[in-house]
């Protein structure tokens, strides 16, 4: 492969992944727009903010998804924690009613 050749399939490979987090941003928007659903459902009918046996299901899930797409499963859980913890901060602020 030549250099020129080489540059060119780099750009590509930058416009897929640049292409990839844009859609990674919007399904987390989405994500997001879901989980503001449940904590006003949470806040209005007095529940918790955080599932601990919701969140020990959904990490096993998610490590056995992440296993079968051939991602390392510790940063699928890893990812997943980030999430929930931004989530129960959403749900612990909408219960206090900010």
């Amino acid at each position: 492969m030549s250099d020129d050749d080489a540059r060119a399939e780099l750009l590509r490979l930058r416009a897929s992944i640049d292409n990839i987090d844009a859609a990674l941003i919007f399904m987390l928007a989405e994500r997001f727009r879901a989980t503001q659903q449940v904590g006003r459902l949470k806040a209005d009918h007095s529940m918790p903010a955080s599932d601990p046996k919701r969140e020990e299901q959904q990490t096993a899930r998610l490590r056995a998804l992440a296993a079968e797409a051939h991602l390392d499963p510790e940063f699928a859980e890893k990812w997943f924690n980030f999430v929930v913890a931004e989530v129960i901060r959403h749900h612990t602020e909408t219960a206090s009613g900010r």
